[in-house]
């Protein structure tokens, strides 16, 4: 028994009762501390330290990244460690050190190396997530000073970046790796005459203004040369609070009361038991990695929490002749820590397990919550799909239970530990105090594998482990077969295997069909399995069978073909890049700046938590928040009035507001069409009914759940999937959009188009594929604030894209004109087009508030509820039809019908639906086009703009057209492909002519840049010696026009004032955003007024300085805007001309400037510009000169697909990319990586998944997966076209921001090509198809083989779990 006595808990003393912790050095002391009240929350809130991010809430993000620092309880240590703040609650930071981004360096302080190096090597754009990149990197760099590449790969684990396409980053953090040569990992490559070798610093060639390095050579291959910068100094940390370490604060109980609410941090195992003895129904905390967001999002009543963290007992370790026994206070990474300690001092055949245990921790979560989670956290929380559980029960590990009451008990985690969903044999009183991992055996193998929708850091599909004995002296005859599998059911399950005839066996052909056949039956899930994707999990216990019953075979020494390879093969994991670009001319003025690879503006800023957001401005002390209630049904009517008392009674609720506080129109948007409050039916899952107002951000969620709301579900169900809106003809328009190529010429006069004869053309083929929609993660959600004025004056802080439509939205439903109402933003934490039209919504409902409250509104949508609200990239489906000429290989013609997932509203789906059927034709010239676009009107969030705006949709269509003819006629098809491309002064099929057509050019040179033909041969060869792994290359080429497509839209205005002291400030229409317009701006000024971009500033965006703006989208920002400061500039610079010659030759600009003042000319300029834009006739399909110009480019993929599993990964990338005469080389390429990137995301992982019923399940970066570090290529090479100019750009460049998104479906093409080889090599001839995005399920699916034959799902009783949009 471990406490005979049985102390009561009055009897139990705590050492305090108020929370004490440092934060960067300084001493924090609080009293009534909510429990639930997070680190992130705290530091932002009550210390206004907002350099630390909040992205999710759920810590899948790592924008919230800091350190904590203490003393470890069992042997007094300092540990220093990275957690996510958003879910550590404060009240577990007791006696412990935090240290965030602004501790570290900026401000009044030096900046730090790792903020420096990830400034200078251009790693950051919207800046939101770069506090949480800078705090990973500093927590690794205080353990180990020179890092390896892997280690700096693991502490970024869980850290997302939506802009970069994680280049940048790598390439800064690696910088602080040694190579073997002792030199740095990035170089200049000098040798010995590397500064960071000899010692000497190169400080000459470096802009003052912000580091960026002038060069004078020709052209260069890298953007950033870190060697001149400083390693890290000991003398700039901070150093372990002695007064934690003096009094012994680690040894401390600890515990606080809040209104009801418990935290308990007992120190030793008695106090622990004793605790849960007397309130049996305390949960335990260790990570808070599942409760936090319980506590988040399902808003779960916690009357008591016990921290078990600081128990030492719990902190043990120990080893015996049978195995490992850990304490199960450590975290998950020192788990893994313990169990290398084992694996270096053990012989390999003990070990087995273990290694298992600690490959499958590698892949688990992310780092930062590796840092939090326990083991016995992950044991208790019994989850279906857990990494770990099916190894304890597949190892025949054991846990110790121990109770106050009955002492303790061993239990074996096996079929029986786990009786049904989310329960355990765990007793209430019960604490898990260790953990038995046993040792292999000689005669033993064992393995585990696992499958996710992302490599790193996400939740299992399927988990699937094996260990098999045997016998000894005996040949390889099987002893013992142990299966578990996670993700097969509602527990994780052991395979019944007994009683089944394997035993005795030799390990062959015959064994495994007769295990298939087993397994196939035994783990048969219905096809409306919860979680769905039923066919593929059963692929998936197969395939890991398979992999496991080669593995052994080859232990084993019996014959195995080579060709049988079965992981990931040894893909050089060096990280390589080149970005390849032109200087400028020697002869160039150093003041003027365009051409220059200067770093972002901000980036700096960025780096050390600086730049404010639109969630970082301080407001008023009696500022209210404010929190939605949502719609819980997609489709149905409100029965009767809203039941707010329940959310009236809490305390710090103030009131509510809805349709009837809508003091102006309900109706917003740019149609009308967008109601601010649901009023009598809701049209979509998540829509907005109502809201609740109270005194922080918490207590308004809270709030808004416990108000009621009664919605009867329409009888007729609601309308989810583009195939029931056709059926029950829902479209938001009754007519097709149209373009007809026989109607392109302005001066066409024929009335009707020209219909394609398609009986003539004996080359025909008929198809469908589809493309799934995306959701923009943008890392900062979407946030504003209301600060009402005097009389109607109401001022609206939004992170918007647009400020003239919020404006506009918030006049409108204030009844207000829209000289009352003034809207601003200094930057927003990334947009992709999801900000451009919905935040009206948003700051129209925070100024009903703030009108009726009197004060101002803080409204900050969680990610949860952001991602079922705003809307995604639209969904299509394409059904086409397409012919070659009889007589050569040329395109005689195509018609398309393009269906588009709308959802409820129009919102910008007619601008998306236009650009997708402008862009059907991608590079190739068409003898007859006839496209179709169907606007489809669903019970959906209404989906909006988003990069790329249609286009890679329609691309994506006509490259996988393109494919199918090659493999239907037997053409190749890159020759078919480049046969078919535009040439200079061709006519598209909307009637634009063509002018500086660079894509055959771009072609080439991607050709010669990937040295793509020989790639090509020596992987056929790769793949004849591979039977489950296969590679595929591919080359995909994009064109894209710039302007947008609604004519009024492409203008702008800027306002230029100068200053007595020589200095200028400038406000434009244009947004920053992270793609640098603004670093662009000041460039263009720079070279306008001959001034160094030191002198200049630019400020908010702001509708009381520039009227009018158009959305920054359509990837033309920096040339209107640019143009739009030029021509201010010019203006002033004409007023001052006169006086010029007044002044002696030496004089500076500052005298002209104050010459001019002198003699009383005028400052402050406004410009003005526009740019070409003649939109075709969408109504009759007739075309017209649509674009200012096209931008061009190519990439190339080489990926490696694991045909078992359908996992994927790339190897190399290429990309050309024809940017005119870029404005900043590093901008530019930093838009073309980021954009390939997400776009590799669209098309391989980022998957949106939707109840039948039309319930969103992806909700955050639990469920919705976008690409990590992990997925970057690890050979990257981005190529700016040389002698490239565009007469119709700002100073000659090109666009850049939405045209290299397309290129990131090269990997998809890539991935096909793969999957095509499989399938050829098991007699599965002939085209295919392959819809977006090309997940692990869809690739698994396509690879058929005889495994996939048996995998036949039982017919389910209800609806399918998901359904396609």
């Amino acid at each position: 028994m471990i406490n005979n006595s049985q102390k009561t808990i009055d009897q139990l003393r705590f050492d305090s009762t108020k929370l004490t912790f440092f934060v960067n050095g300084t001493r924090i002391d609080a009293e009534n501390v909510d429990p639930r009240v997070t680190l992130a929350s705290f530091l932002r809130e009550n210390l206004n330290l907002r350099g630390t991010k909040i992205g999710c809430n759920e810590g899948g993000c790592g924008a919230c990244t800091v350190m904590v620092s203490h003393l470890d309880p069992a042997n007094g240590q300092i540990r220093h460690y990275s957690l996510n703040a958003c879910l550590s609650p404060v009240l577990s930071l007791f006696g412990k050190a935090v240290t965030t981004v602004e501790g570290i360096g900026g401000g009044q302080k030096r900046i730090h190396p790792v903020q420096q190096r990830l400034a200078r090597a251009h790693g950051s754009q919207c800046g939101y997530c770069t506090p949480g990149f800078v705090m990973a990197m500093y927590t690794l760099l205080r353990n180990k000073s020179e890092p390896t590449h892997a280690e700096v790969d693991e502490c970024l684990q869980g850290n997302l970046c939506r802009c970069t396409g994680y280049r940048p980053i790598l390439e800064a953090f690696y910088s602080f790796s040694k190579k073997q040569n002792g030199q740095s990992a990035n170089c200049c490559g000098e040798g010995t005459n590397c500064c960071m070798t000899n010692g000497k610093r190169v400080e000459e060639g470096v802009n003052a203004i912000n580091g960026s390095e002038i060069i004078n050579s020709e052209k260069q291959n890298k953007l950033s040369n870190l060697c001149n910068l400083p390693n890290t100094d000991s003398s700039q940390e901070l150093i372990f609070p002695p007064e934690l370490a003096i009094g012994e604060w680690h040894k401390k109980g600890f515990v606080m009361e809040y209104k009801g609410c418990f935290w308990y941090q007992p120190v030793d195992l008695e106090h622990l038991l004793a605790l849960k003895r007397e309130f049996p129904n305390a949960r335990l905390m260790a990570g808070n990695t599942e409760i936090g967001v319980e506590l988040k999002f399902r808003h779960i009543e916690m009357g008591r929490i016990i921290n078990i963290k600081n128990v030492p007992s719990l902190r043990s370790h120990r080893c015996d002749e049978n195995g490992i026994w850990l304490g199960i206070g450590h975290s998950l990474n020192e788990t893994k820590n313990i169990l290398h300690h084992y694996i270096n001092t053990l012989p390999k055949e003990k070990t087995k397990v273990i290694s298992a245990v600690c490959k499958m921790l590698s892949l688990f979560a992310g780092n930062h919550i590796r840092n939090m989670a326990t083991v016995a956290g992950n044991i208790a929380t019994a989850s279906p799909i857990s990494d770990l559980n099916p190894i304890w029960m597949a190892s025949d590990a054991k846990v110790i239970l121990a109770s106050e009451e009955r002492g303790k008990r061993i239990v074996c985690i096996d079929q029986n530990f786990f009786p049904s969903y989310r329960k355990t044999l765990i007793a209430q009183d019960e604490v898990i105090t260790e953990l038995f991992v046993p040792f292999s055996t000689p005669n033993q193998f064992f393995r585990a594998y696992k499958q996710a929708q992302r490599r790193e850091d996400d939740i299992a599909i399927v988990t699937g482990v094996f260990s098999v004995k045997f016998c000894q002296n005996k040949g390889p005859k099987v002893e013992s077969l142990r299966f578990a599998f996670g993700g097969m059911g509602a527990i994780t399950r052991m395979a019944s295997l007994s009683g089944k005839n394997l035993i005795g066996r030799s390990w062959d052909e015959a064994f495994l069909n007769d295990v298939n056949g087993i397994l196939a039956d035994e783990f048969r899930l219905a096809d409306d399995v919860p979680g769905g994707m039923a066919k593929y999990r059963q692929a998936l216990v197969l395939g890991f069978f398979m992999k496991f019953y080669l593995f052994v075979r080859e232990q084993l020494g019996l014959f195995c073909e080579k060709r049988e390879q079965i992981h990931l093969s040894g893909i050089d994991n060096t990280f390589e890049s080149t970005q390849i670009y032109q200087s400028v001319s020697p002869l160039q003025k150093p003041t003027d700046s365009v051409g220059r690879p200067l770093i972002h503006a901000s980036g700096e800023k960025h780096t050390t938590g600086e730049a404010v957001y639109t969630t970082d401005i301080q407001l008023p002390a009696d500022c209210l928040h404010m929190a939605y209630v949502l719609s819980p049904v997609s489709r149905g009517k409100i029965v009767g009035d809203f039941d707010y008392s329940t959310a009236l009674c809490l305390d710090g609720v103030v009131g509510h507001v809805d349709w009837r506080d809508v003091p102006g129109s309900l109706m917003i948007s740019h149609f009308n069409d967008m109601p601010l409050f649901a009023k009598d039916q809701v049209l979509y899952h998540g829509q907005p009914i109502a809201a609740i107002v109270a005194t922080d951000h918490e207590t308004a969620r809270r709030g808004a759940a416990k108000v009621k709301v009664k919605v009867t579900e329409a009888e007729d169900g609601p309308i989810i999937t583009i195939e029931e809106a056709i059926e029950r003809k829902s479209f938001l328009f009754p007519n097709a959009s149209r373009i007809h190529s026989s109607l392109a010429e302005p001066n066409e006069k024929r009335k009707k188009p020209t219909e394609i004869e398609w009986k003539k053309f004996t080359r025909r083929i008929k198809g469908q594929i589809r493309i799934g929609g995306q959701e923009h993660f943008y890392l900062e959600t979407q946030n504003c604030c209301a600060i009402p004025g005097e009389g109607d004056e109401m001022r609206i802080v939004s992170s918007t894209q647009c400020v003239n439509d919020v404006q506009a939205d918030v006049a409108t439903a204030l009844g207000v004109p829209r000289n009352v109402v003034t809207v601003n933003v200094r930057r927003i934490g990334g947009g992709f087009g999801g900000k451009e039209h919905c935040c009206g919504l948003f700051a129209g409902a925070a100024a009903v508030a703030a009108k009726k409250f009197k004060k101002p509104i803080r409204f900050w949508l969680e990610r949860f509820d952001d991602m079922a609200i705003s809307g995604n990239r639209h969904p299509f489906r394409f059904d086409y039809h397409f012919a070659l000429e009889n007589d050569c290989d040329k395109i005689a013609a195509m018609e398309v019908n393009a269906y588009s997932n709308c959802g409820f509203s129009l919102d910008l789906s007619k601008g998306v639906m236009e650009r997708a059927l402008a862009h059907i034709d991608n590079v190739y010239k068409f003898g007859a086009l006839d496209a179709y676009g169907h606007m489809c009107k669903t019970n959906l969030a209404s989906n909006t703009a988003f990069r790329g705006f249609g286009a890679p949709q329609g691309m994506f269509a006509t490259e996988t057209i393109m494919k199918h003819a090659a493999e239907q006629f037997g053409i190749d098809v890159d020759t078919f492909r480049e046969q078919n491309m535009y040439s200079e002064g061709d006519v598209t099929h909307y009637g634009m002519h063509l002018h500086q057509c660079n894509i055959r050019r771009c072609w080439t040179e991607c050709q010669k840049l990937a040295n793509y033909d020989q790639r090509k041969l020596k992987l056929q060869e790769w793949n004849s010696r591979n039977k489950f792994l296969k590679r595929g290359i591919y080359m995909v080429p994009t064109k894209f026009g710039i302007a947008f497509g609604f004519k009024r839209l492409n203008q702008a205005g800027a306002l230029v004032n100068v200053y007595t002291d020589g200095s200028v400030l400038i406000s434009h229409g244009g947004m920053e955003m992270g793609q640098g317009l603004h670093t662009k701006i000041l460039q263009v000024a720079s070279r306008c007024l001959g001034i160094d971009v030191s002198n200049i500033q630019i400020i908010d965006t702001a509708t009381d300085k520039v009227p009018n703006a158009s959305a920054t989208a359509a990837s033309v920002g920096s040339d209107v805007n640019g143009l739009a400061v030029k021509n201010a500039c010019e203006i002033l610079l004409k007023r001052l001309e006169p006086l010029r010659s007044e002044l002696p030759k030496e004089a500076s600009w500052k005298d002209l400037v104050m010459h001019a003042y002198s003699n009383r000319v005028q400052l402050s300029a406004t410009g003005f510009a526009i740019i070409h834009s003649e939109p075709p006739d969408f109504v009759e399909g007739r075309g017209s000169e649509y674009y200012s110009y096209c931008v061009y480019g190519v990439g190339c993929a080489e990926v490696e697909v694991d045909c078992l599993t359908g996992d994927h990964r790339v190897i190399r990338v290429d990309i050309v990319m024809d940017v005119g005469e870029s404005l900043n080389p590093a901008i530019d390429i930093g838009q073309i990586e980021g954009a390939f990137v997400q776009g590799y995301g669209l098309f391989t992982m980022e998957e949106l998944k939707m109840r039948p019923d039309g319930v969103r399940l992806t909700r955050g970066p639990g469920t919705y997966k976008i690409p990590s570090a992990d997925d970057a290529p690890r050979q990257f090479n981005v190529k700016l076209l040389d002698g490239s100019s565009n007469r119709n750009g700002i100073f000659s460049s090109k666009a850049i921001g939405e045209p290299p998104l397309f290129l990131g479906s090269a990997p998809f093409f890539a991935i096909r090509e793969a999957i095509r080889n499989y399938r050829i090599q098991n007699g599965h001839l002939g085209y295919f198809r392959l819809d977006s995005p090309a997940t692990p399920e869809r690739i698994r699916l396509a690879c058929e083989d005889k495994l996939l034959e048996k995998t036949v799902p039982q017919p389910g009783k209800g609806q399918k779990w998901t359904t396609e949009l």
